[in-house]
């Protein structure tokens, strides 16, 4: 096998992996999508009164405390955290 067909099957090979990276990257992409449409769902669910559960309770008032807080504009007074005040972006998850 010569040079340039090992070159050639090392960048093949490099392919592949980069499009099964790209497609877990999409699957994880969708699947958290889907669980956010969930949450949507369950949230008004829970605001309607067609389903209780502890857990949803204490989900749903955190939902309620953030969306006041956005409704608000946010409360001002407070320091900016470290992430905010940062000129990185964060970093991906992994």
């Amino acid at each position: 096998m010569g040079f340039l067909d090992k070159a050639r099957t090392v960048a093949e090979q490099a392919s592949s992996r980069a499009r099964e990276g790209v497609e877990d990257v999409q699957a994880k992409r969708a699947l958290g999508a889907a669980y956010g449409e969930l949450g949507r769902i369950a949230f008004a669910l829970v605001e309607s009164g067609e389903i209780a559960h502890e857990q949803l309770t204490a989900a749903a008032e955190e939902v309620r405390v953030q969306k006041a807080k956005l409704d608000d504009g946010g409360d001002d007074s407070a320091p900016p955290t470290p992430a905010s005040s940062s000129s990185v972006p964060p970093a991906m998850p992994v």
